[in-house]
Parts: structure tokens; sequence; C-alpha cells
């Protein structure tokens, strides 16, 4: 019987009590190679992957994946590895194809977060020379504009934490977990660990990249761009475009008319001006499920006893991270981007609103732990504006956002309310004690009660969700956790919708693109949307002439 013979293979499920060396979890899978019959000696091995299982906290565990390959020429047969309990790995690459239609102008990149940085970065690659623009600032000059915020309450409208170079997620702790099985998220670890993302984050099940190492990325990310022929303009916000007899679309800016073959609507998800002049202009434009809710702070030392027990500060564990969720009430409610040793964060884009979100350093070494707790919210929910949905979600998010702004004050500080009062429901509001809100950098928030600020539905799945987490991990509720409010982008509000050619419906040469478009969800799922819409343009369009002068 003729059996297929692979170069390399995974070895799962090793797992080990934590504190254990490195090199013991290879010579363990080592061993299992060698107990099904095969020569170790033309193999190299490597951790692959690595995870802890917090799920008994007596006894935590380290569990690896080991990655082995054949440096012979017999390689190892699918039949071999069944009996060592390894699985055939075979690498994956970006494959891309060229067409052959003329693309009369370079394309326009909208938007620098993920999506549109993978999009640009993969155009520019290819020799495709992409001008990519933001409405916001250089990473540089968009943490002063962020730090002013923090420390004077103003807000550039246009340079924030939502708009600026690297989108929203250059303020956020970099996760990089996602739920997609792409293979193009290989190459956008590896590309992130090229542009001086730390090595381990291949390793990781659930890496993380950290929002000051983040920045440095992000940064020499658009250098790489604008060095293989792309343009980037900051301080550039799209405001309208047309299409031309040519072919070209004539696309207006706050820095003047720049002429486009394509147009890539990677705009993130708080443009709400851009999604206006989008449905306007008569897009296919629909609401789509969206959550609202706060953000909990408990001190980090807690959750890490909570999650890991007598293990809680050993370095091989790191601050603890969770993801709780409970769909059985009335609708589902559930933690979001979880921030371990973070803090709470102004992400508010437009005046007298306030937002809130949630930022880690590399080191998660802060003094609180903060996640979202989201409530589930459907169209249905949502009473239309001028006839649509779509305007009506954004109307909704933003009536919560000017509540939480008249709630904390009037002058951008965060209403905040302990878990305790806010589970006993009788609008009591006390000082934070033990947990400080981390907002701004501490000191700016104001006791409120939660049910000020978002809709009696929401707080009511809100109060049901915290006594159905701390079921499921006894203490979590503890009544001096801190809830802040509103978080309420979790996620675009809208989808644009696009058709297979991933082109807007009616509108061939426009590519909606990434979280802002409905697409995506996390910087990379969003980063392999922006992947697929520069395959899919590479496919139909030869580089522009102007780019191959």
């Amino acid at each position: 019987m003729k059996h297929t013979v692979y170069q390399a293979a995974i070895i799962e499920g090793i797992s080990v009590p934590v504190g254990t060396p490195e090199s013991e979890v290879i010579g363990k899978a080592e061993k299992k190679m060698k107990r099904a019959g095969i020569p170790t000696g033309p193999l190299h091995f490597r951790l692959y992957k690595k995870s802890v299982d917090a799920r008994r906290r007596d006894d935590i565990r380290l569990v690896y994946s080991v990655l082995c390959e054949s440096r012979g020429t017999a390689g190892l047969r699918e039949d071999v590895l069944f009996r060592a309990g390894a699985k055939p790995f075979e690498p994956t690459s970006l494959t891309v194809v060229r067409g052959d239609e003329t693309l009369a102008a370079r394309p326009l990149v909208v938007g620098m977060g993920p999506a549109g940085l993978f999009c640009a970065y993969l155009l520019a690659r290819e020799g495709y020379a992409p001008i990519l623009i933001d409405r916001g600032d250089s990473v540089e000059d968009r943490v002063a504009a962020v730090d002013r915020f923090c420390r004077e309450g103003y807000l550039d409208t246009e340079s924030n934490i939502q708009f600026g170079a690297g989108g929203a997620g250059t303020f956020s702790d970099g996760k990089l977990l996602t739920r997609i099985h792409d293979p193009r998220c290989a190459f956008v670890l590896d590309t992130l660990r090229d542009m001086g993302a730390p090595e381990d984050i291949t390793l990781q099940a659930k890496p993380h990249v950290g929002t000051d190492i983040l920045r440095t990325v992000v940064s020499r990310m658009l250098d790489e761009i604008a060095a293989m022929g792309g343009e980037v303009i900051y301080r550039c916000r799209m405001d309208g475009y047309e299409r031309l007899s040519d072919g070209t679309y004539s696309v207006r800016t706050s820095k003047g008319e720049l002429s486009a073959g394509v147009i890539v609507l990677a705009i993130g998800h708080s443009s709400r001006d851009t999604y206006r002049m989008l449905i306007d202009r008569g897009l296919p434009i629909e609401a789509k499920p969206i959550s609202v809710g706060v953000r909990i702070e408990h001190l980090r030392s807690d959750v890490d006893r909570l999650f890991y027990g007598a293990a809680a500060g050993h370095p091989d564990l790191g601050a603890a991270e969770y993801r709780l969720s409970d769909t059985r009430g009335e609708r589902g409610v559930y933690t979001f981007c979880m921030c371990p040793g973070g803090e709470v964060v102004a992400a508010a884009s437009e005046e007298d609103t306030v937002v809130v979100n949630g930022m880690s350093y590399r080191a998660r070494d802060g003094v609180n732990s903060n996640a979202a707790i989201a409530v589930s919210v459907q169209p249905e929910d949502i009473e239309p504006v001028e006839g649509s949905r779509a305007l009506g979600a954004i109307a909704f998010q933003r009536r919560i956002e000017r509540a939480a702004f008249a709630a904390g004050g009037l002058n951008y500080d965060v209403p905040v309310q302990t878990v305790g009062d806010f589970l006993a429901g009788e609008g009591a509001v006390h000082e934070p004690t033990r947990v400080q809100p981390s907002y701004r950098g501490g000191g700016h928030f104001r006791p409120a009660p939660v049910s000020d600020v978002l809709p009696p539905f929401v707080c009511a799945s809100l109060q049901y969700g915290l006594r159905s987490f701390d079921r499921m991990i006894r203490g979590y509720a503890m009544p001096d956790a801190v809830l802040s409010a509103a978080e309420t982008r979790t996620s675009a509000p809208v989808r644009i919708l696009r058709g297979e050619d991933l082109c807007a419906l009616g509108e061939r040469g426009l590519y909606p693109c990434g979280e802002g478009a409905g697409y995506a969800g996390g910087i990379t799922s969003a980063a392999v949307d922006g992947l697929k819409v520069a395959e899919a343009i590479l496919a139909r369009y030869a580089p522009p002439a102007d780019a191959r002068t």
C-alpha cells in the first residue's frame, strides 16, 4: 500500500506542569516518535504552540505542540505519524494571481488600520504603488494627541484612539487571537514578527503584541509600504468620490482631489461621517448585530488568584486572561477584549461623548486588569432613522455615548459604579475603594448609576451576566470591582454589502474591507480581509502604468 509522505508533522497535546523546561517538552515529543518506530536522528524538533490549561486551579498545566521536521530524504509516512499521535503539517504560502485588465490609476486604500495596512502592503509588494490615506496622524503625532486628551480633556476628533496610523488596534492589547481558520493568518503573524513584533507571537496560542510594541510595528510597516513605492498620506479624510468616464475615481479628501483606479474602503468601525456619505449615495448598507456594555476592572492580583490559584505570579503564566460568555438568558452576554494588567482608555472620537476601551502594554504589569462585558443588540432592537436601520444603529451608539458624557459630569470624565452597587439595583453609588479606575491615568471619574447610561434591557442582561460569570468563577463579581461606561465600539454597527468579487454591490471598483465594512473583528481577521481584497485586485488588474514607470 502506498502512503503519503510528509516533510513535517505536529505533535499536539504535550501537557506538563508549570515550570517544566522547554528541553523536556522537546524530549517528550522525541519519545513519542521513537515509540512509533521513527528514527529521530534526521528529525529536527521545535516548539510550535503553547497554551495554559487552567481548568483546575490546583493543577495548572502548560500544553505544547511541537513541530517535527524531516531533514532526510525519506520523509514521514502518514500511517507512521498516526501511530505516533502526530498530524501531517504542510506550510502554507500566499498565492498571488495577476490579472491583465488595465488599472487606469493607482489603487487608493482608505484607512490605516490592520485591513488597510495589509491590503496596501501586499499591493505595494506586488508593484501596484498604492496610495494609503488616513484621517488621523502618524503614530508619533497620534500618541501625542491621545496623551493630551488624557491629561487635559482636549479631544482631537480627527486623530485619537479610533483614527490614525494602525487604527483602533494601535491603542489596545494587540491581541492576535482569531477564531477564523485561514492560512493567511500565518502570513499576518510572520509579517508582524518581521516588522518587530515579539518572536513568540507565532508560538503562543493567545498571542499579543502590546500597544507599546505595536506602535513601532505599525510605523515600520508604513515605512516599508513607502519604500516599496506606496504613498502614505496622513490627515487626509475621504469626503466623497465620483466615477469618471475613463473608469477612474475622483476622490474628494480634506487634502484635495485624488485619482484612483480602485478604492479600498478600510475605514474602521468609527467613521460615522463616511458611513453617512455612503448611505446618502445609495450604497447598499445594512445594520448588523452589535454589542454594548461596560468595562469591568479588577485588581490584576485578584484576577490572577481567581484563575491560577496558588500558581498565580509564576513567570511561566504571566497575567491571567479570561473569556466568559452566557447565551442562556434573553440575549447573549460575554466578555470581550480582555486586557490583563492593562488600563481603561478614553476612546471617544466625537465631541461630548464618552467611550471606553481597553489597552495593555507588552509587559501586562499594570495594577488592574480589565475586560469589556458586552450585551448583544440585534438590528430589530434599533429604531430606524430616516427610514434606515443603519443610521439608527449609529444613533443608538451615539445616544449611549452622550448619556455617558452627561453622567460623567460633561467634561470627558467616565461614569463608574461598583459591581456591588450595580447588582443591588437601587441606583446607589459609592466611591470606588480597593479598585481605583484607571481611565485617563486615574482620577477622571464620577460615581453614577450605569442605568443612567445604558438602556434597561442592557442593564438587566449585564446583571444576569455578572451573576452567571460569578457562578463560573467564584468571586468574579466581587463587590469592589468597578464598572466604567460605556463600551460601544466593539464592532462596526453596519455592513457594506459586497459581492463574490469583493466589490460593493453595484460599485465595480469599490472594495469594502475589514472591520469597518462589517467583515472582520479584531486585528488578525481584519488583516486577513485586507489581504483577501488585495488578492482580488491583483487577480483582476495588471499594475497601473504610473506604478510601472
